[in-house]
This record gives structure tokens, C-alpha cells and sequence, in this order.
């Protein structure tokens, strides 16, 4: 008669939990054991971790391979000088509005960009992200091609001094970054994520199964721009200027989360998370060298596509079996 093996205290996702709390806790109080320097790289890296994330689900999931997501992250920002310095709101209500301004643009091109497959919708988010770059561009009252910058006194709304200042935006890339990364967990978790999981599959069979192929796809591309165009404020407002060039950077908002997606790991939320802190070690430890980090990082994709087409998480996890964020589940 064999003994039963004794169940642990705590299950691996309870541990994962409360690890994920603890972390959050220290990262929280940033402000209070960290440079100022260090909390504007600790808000970049989390800036880039959402953005990584939202992608991965366009791509990884719902086979939208997008390179025009750098016009959310634009219309976000530029939805936040227009309400805060244009019409005199308050910043935090500006934000309120990103989300809307993007899911609006999102609802209005995603029936146009559908209609393409593989390259040529890839080809036509970006023309589309150009098209909107160069009408705000062109419109004089928000600086033309030199863009704006936040009046005064709506710096001064964000907060009384500096220090809170940089403090209340680094909360909010922290609670965008790690929220998007939740929020993409839970999402995958449900119904809603296994649609998007059969569709990434097989796509055909997913529809055979009474999936509505469209609107799931319509519903994740909007959802995303909304998400993106509000994570886009908050990194302009950090900035407090902004300008065509830099709102829809195709490098700074595409190039480089389709880079950190593919070495982490394209269709994982881990890889999301593995490939934003390879990029940005890689960054800093080469940033003296200009852009050679680019050629290094580069060198990095294309090895990772030659090892391994689900990126170095995908290697390890096949390797160790280890999963930080289990998303598949068993339908009774």
C-alpha cells in the first residue's frame, strides 16, 4: 500500500502570488530608495513592458502582426497635451480620454486593415500610422512639425513640485506595465483567451467551432490601441513634450518591442518579460558605444530565430518546463 505524497502548503500559483506582491510592494516605494535617475529608467522599462505585452497580444495570439502601433502610443499622447494644454482640463482627465481616442481611430481603420492578410496588413498598419503622423504634422495650432510642449501651469497640475511629480508618473507606468501584464494573464485565462489561443492555432478549426474569428480580432485590436494610446499619455506626460517625430517614432514604439517579443519569446507573456530586461541590459551596458547596442540586439533576434522559433523563453520552458504564467486550461 503506497502513502499518499502530502499536498504543499501552498500551491505554485499562490507562491507566484504572493512573490508578484512582494516584488510590487518594493517597487512601489521606489521613490523613496531610488535615484531620480533610476525611477526614470524603472518607468521606461515598464513603459516598454506594457507596450510588449499588448503587442505580443496582437501578434502572439490573435496573428495581427502589426507595425503601426506606433500611432496609438501618438494619439495617446497627443489626446493629452490637446485636453490639458489646448482646452485647459486636468491632466488626469486627459488621460481619462486617451483609451477613447485610440479605441475610436482603432474601430474606424480596423475594418480597412482586415481586409489584408500576412504582409500587406503588417504593410498597412504602418502606412496607416504614417498617414496619421503626418496629419498632426500639419496642424498648426499643435506646432506643426516641431510639436509642443506642456504649459506650465499644467505641469504644475500634475503635481506642486517636482519630486511628487516624478514620483506620481513613475506609479502610473508601474501600475501600466505590471497592470497590462496581470490584465493580459487574467484575459488568456478566460474564455475570451481561449478564443484567441484556438485562433492562434488554427484558425480554420477555431471557426468550425463557431468562433467569430472577425469580431474577436476587431475586439483585441481595439482593445489594445485603447490600452496603448492610454500607456502613450502617460509616457508623453513624463515627458512633457511632444512632437510628430517622437509621438510616432516607428523605431522607439514598434521596431523595438517587435525586437524584445521575438528574443523573449513571441506568443508568452514571459517572453514579453524576459525580452524587455534583455534589451534594456543590453542597452545601458552598451550605451556608450551609440548604437551599436542595436547591431547586438540585431545579432540576438537573429540567433534566437535560428535556435528557436518561440524565443528564449520558449527554449527554456521546453527544456525545464518552467511557466511563470500557466494560461492554459482544462474545459470540462
Amino acid at each position: 500500500m503506497t502513502s499518499k505524497k502530502p499536498k504543499p502548503f501552498l500551491s505554485s500559483e499562490a507562491i507566484l502570488a504572493l512573490a508578484l506582491v512582494a516584488a510590487l510592494i518594493i517597487l512601489a516605494a521606489a521613490p523613496w530608495w531610488a535615484s531620480r535617475s533610476d525611477i526614470r529608467l524603472m518607468g521606461e522599462f515598464f513603459s516598454f513592458l506594457g507596450l510588449a505585452v499588448l503587442w505580443n497580444l496582437l501578434a502572439g495570439y490573435a496573428g495581427l502582426l502589426s507595425v503601426g502601433q506606433q500611432a496609438f502610443v501618438g494619439i495617446g499622447g497627443y489626446t493629452l497635451f490637446v485636453i490639458s494644454a489646448k482646452i485647459g482640463l486636468s491632466p488626469y482627465i486627459a488621460l481619462l480620454t486617451a483609451p477613447l481616442a485610440g479605441a475610436l481611430v482603432a474601430a474606424i481603420f480596423a475594418p480597412l486593415l482586415f481586409r489584408l492578410n500576412g504582409a500587406y496588413f503588417a504593410i498597412g498598419t504602418w502606412v496607416a500610422a504614417e498617414t496619421i503622423s503626418l496629419c498632426f504634422g500639419m496642424i498648426p495650432e499643435l506646432g506643426g512639425g516641431a510639436g509642443m510642449s506642456l504649459p506650465v501651469a499644467t505641469v504644475k497640475a500634475i503635481a506642486a513640485n517636482r519630486p511628487d511629480r516624478e514620483a506620481y508618473i513613475y506609479w502610473m507606468l508601474l501600475s501600466m506595465g505590471m497592470g497590462t501584464l496581470i490584465g493580459a494573464y487574467l484575459l488568456l485565462r478566460s474564455k475570451a483567451g481561449l478564443a484567441l489561443m484556438a485562433i492562434r492555432d488554427n484558425s480554420l478549426a477555431a471557426g468550425s467551432l463557431g468562433i467569430d474569428i472577425w469580431k474577436t480580432k476587431f475586439l483585441i485590436y481595439v482593445g489594445v490601441a485603447a490600452v496603448t494610446s492610454l500607456l502613450g499619455a502617460v509616457i508623453f506626460l513624463q515627458k512633457l513634450r511632444i512632437s510628430p517625430d517622437s509621438a510616432f517614432n516607428v523605431n522607439d514604439w514598434t521596431v523595438y518591442i517587435i525586437f524584445i517579443v521575438v528574443i523573449g519569446g513571441i506568443g508568452r507573456l514571459e517572453g514579453a518579460l524576459l525580452g524587455t530586461i534583455l534589451f534594456f541590459i543590453t542597452r545601458e551596458l552598451l550605451a556608450d558605444l551609440g548604437a551599436v547596442y542595436l547591431i547586438v540586439l540585431g545579432l540576438i533576434a537573429i540567433v534566437t530565430m535560428l535556435i528557436s522559433r518561440v524565443g528564449l523563453w520558449g527554449l527554456l520552458e521546453q527544456k525545464t518546463g518552467w511557466t511563470i504564467f500557466p494560461v492554459t486550461r482544462k474545459v470540462d
